[in-house]
């Protein structure tokens, strides 16, 4: 491992279910409009294993299971299908993402196998490489999944209870195919509360979600654990346009070299890595055809793109911790001169890592090939540079030392696809 990639393993440590619990939000930001499905999820599943009478510790692993249970969903079109159709035959690619991503990761490769299988119906599963135990976690978090997306009109407009019968009985006409019975019948006790409904309110689910509690409350994480963590959200985001892939890793590889080159701190090297894989989270809530259109936006729907900073920044502010991490992801698109969003500073109100980190974004867009265009090569891009530099969208001295390694710099922000 180079040395721009190997990271201070003692510095930076976190609370790894702030991480967690603030990263779900990024997933639910996929809805676009309706932003609490996994937390809401996560409520039902441990409502139902609650009357079903599992036990405290595996309460909370299922509320956990909720709030990632969609951790291979990127795209909204993806996102519609899932919501609109009770099922839908394209479901198993994301239950296949998301066991790839977290099997490998050790502080939640636990939840690797009941998300591979949290759209499988119950009749289906005897014969699967899965065991009698997890294959109930996973048809739990089906089965409420379901719930969820045949409520989720109901939400908005305050009728859930006037349709909560009739989506028990949607439930009780799949005891058995769908559903294991068992779990059906729990669903039944839990659900027949109005308690049960009221409480996927909005205004409810974070303070329901704290009462629950977390194994993980007290265990912090290593960079190593968090630079793994932020690699998979990261791909998640690159995932959801084929315009984008592998742009936040080229970012991140991008932005820490040039950081060690201008003599910032290794903690801060740490932590602008961080900030480089996870600076387009926002992303998540753009619609797909906005996000991959190859023409020029209007003016519309360059406002909708432009809310992504904002978004990444409510995402990660919420994490102890992460608080320089946090201001540097959101401001990579403010400009020296203050033309830029979602804040609009200027100059030195930027920090130095902000600034590099901008200079990162722009180097690496430009030198990434796109289906709509090729990456510049170095003239090019220099001249892309220099020009940038006069009109002070972009910092003089971080895109001057991207220059002077400007073969390098082109190496890290354009990574070979079996890096990401």
């Amino acid at each position: 491992m180079d040395r721009y990639q190997a990271g201070n393993t003692d510095g930076l440590r976190v609370n790894l279910h702030h991480v967690i619990y603030a990263l779900s939000d990024a997933l639910d930001l996929v809805g676009v409009d309706d932003v609490a499905h996994g937390k809401r999820v996560a409520i039902m599943a441990a409502a139902c294993a609650r009357e079903y009478g599992w036990d405290e510790e595996r309460i909370r692993f299922i509320s956990d299971l909720g709030m990632l249970h969609d951790i291979g969903v990127s795209s909204t079109r993806t996102h519609g299908h899932l919501v609109a159709e009770f099922d839908w035959e394209g479901a198993q690619e994301h239950c296949d993402t998301g066991y790839a991503l977290l099997c490998h990761f050790p502080p939640l490769a636990h939840l690797a196998l009941p998300i591979r299988y949290h759209h499988s119906r119950w009749d289906t599963l005897p014969g699967q490489d899965i065991d009698a135990p997890t294959a109930l976690i996973a048809n739990l978090v089906f089965l409420v999944d379901r719930v969820d997306a045949l409520a989720a009109p109901h939400y908005a407009d305050g009728s859930i209870l006037q349709h909560a019968a009739s989506l028990r009985d949607t439930i009780v006409a799949h005891r058995g195919s769908y559903f294991a019975p068992e779990l059906v019948d729990a669903f039944l006790r839990a659900s027949a509360t109005e308690a049960f409904w009221l409480q996927l309110d909005a205004r409810e689910t974070s303070t329901v979600l704290h009462d629950l509690g977390n194994p993980l409350d007290t265990c912090s994480t290593s960079f190593a654990e968090l630079r793994q963590l932020a690699h998979i959200f990261s791909g998640i985001v690159d995932a959801k346009s084929p315009f984008t892939a592998a742009h936040s890793l080229g970012v991140a590889r991008l932005a820490r070299f040039l950081a060690e080159q201008m003599g910032v701190e290794p903690l801060n090297c740490d932590k602008l890595e961080i900030a480089g894989l996870l600076h387009d989270l926002g992303k998540l809530r753009i619609p797909d055809e906005i996000l991959d259109k190859p023409a020029k936006l209007d003016e519309h729907e360059r406002n909708i793109i432009n809310t992504h900073s904002y978004e990444t920044y409510r995402i990660l502010r919420h994490i102890q911790g992460f608080e320089d991490i946090t201001q540097w992801a959101a401001c990579h698109h403010e400009k020296p001169d203050g033309t830029g969003y979602p804040f609009h500073l200027k100059g030195t109100e930027l920090p130095l890592e902000a600034r590099i980190l901008r200079v990162a974004d722009i180097f690496q867009a430009m030198v990434q090939d796109r289906p709509y265009r090729k990456g510049l090569d170095a003239q090019a891009l220099r001249a892309f540079m220099e020009r940038m530099i006069e009109r002070r969208q972009i910092d003089a001295a971080v895109s001057a030392v991207a220059l002077a390694h400007l073969d390098q710099a082109m190496t890290l922000a354009a990574p070979p696809c079996q890096a990401c």
